[in-house]
């Protein structure tokens, strides 16, 4: 399975995956408004040997089927007060 990978011009480090050929009908409207317009990185094989950062590409697949695309969002970042206040 092949995989377009695009990357959101108005939100830092946030990707939208999707089936090669890539088919935007399946991602909701109001996602695409906030996404921007998705600026191709590139195309990757899913194959069992390949490590993602963030997920298995089984998990990636199986959103790839349904709902039909992948919405990668950088993790929250770390709240350096709250971690020095802990006791």
């Amino acid at each position: 399975m092949l995989c377009a990978v695009y990357r959101s011009p108005r939100r830092v480090d946030t990707y939208l995956y999707l089936a090669h050929p890539a088919d935007f009908s399946r991602v909701p409207e109001s996602l695409m408004k906030s996404f921007g317009a998705p600026q191709h990185v590139m195309t990757i094989a899913l194959t069992p040997e390949r490590k993602l950062a963030r997920l298995p590409v089984d998990e990636l697949k199986q959103h790839l089927e349904d709902p039909g695309f992948y919405l990668q969002i950088p993790p929250p970042p770390e709240n350096l007060l709250k971690k020095e206040l802990a006791p």
